[in-house]
């Protein structure tokens, strides 16, 4: 074992600290406000963007000829499943009405509950029938339309996009309901 020394003498704690923390540039409130305005501006433009379906705006999930495909197949059509959300609203209101019927020796039967709630679950298991229907159509015409792209996602995708309310879905529709893809 070599006794060697490094050849100079250790550095004061004042002198070394400063070496070693820089400080931050001194930012006036004047620059933090025009900086958090162009952000906001940015983040706006951004959004807009995103809304109009613009290709660099989407995210990852979002991008690619095959997706605005099924996207505009989506929008294309009307389905049970973007009527959803509004049947259930209108069942919870029905199920709040006091209505019963008296039939044999029963006290009463809730007559307007039974009834919302079967039209709940009827809406529920045509709108998951109709998105399997839907995920093979899907997988067909982007299989015809794109030969070499995988279509590994794309109906639960178009599904999904399937079940949002029209004027909720984003990026916004392209194409009006009814129109031919």
């Amino acid at each position: 074992m070599t006794d060697s020394k490094k050849g100079r003498p250790t550095p004061r704690r004042k002198d070394a600290q400063p070496k070693r923390h820089t400080l931050a540039p001194v930012v006036t409130k004047l620059e933090k406000k025009r900086l958090r305005e162009e952000t906001r501006v940015a983040r706006l433009a951004a959004r807009e963007a995103y809304m109009r379906g613009e290709e660099s705006a989407l995210p990852a999930r979002d991008r690619g000829p095959a997706r605005r495909f099924v996207r505009d197949y989506i929008d294309a059509r009307r389905s049970i499943g973007e009527y959803f959300l509004p049947i259930i609203f209108l069942v919870l209101l029905l199920t709040l009405i006091p209505t019963s019927a008296t039939v044999g020796d029963n006290k009463g039967i809730p007559i307007t509950q039974l009834l919302s709630i079967g039209v709940m679950y009827s809406v529920l298991l045509v709108s998951v029938i109709d998105g399997f229907i839907l995920t093979r159509k899907i997988r067909k015409a982007v299989s015809a339309r794109f030969p070499d792209t995988p279509v590994k996602g794309l109906g639960m995708y178009g599904w999904l996009r399937s079940t949002q309310m029209r004027r909720m879905r984003t990026p916004k529709p392209q194409v009006k309901a009814g129109a031919k893809i």
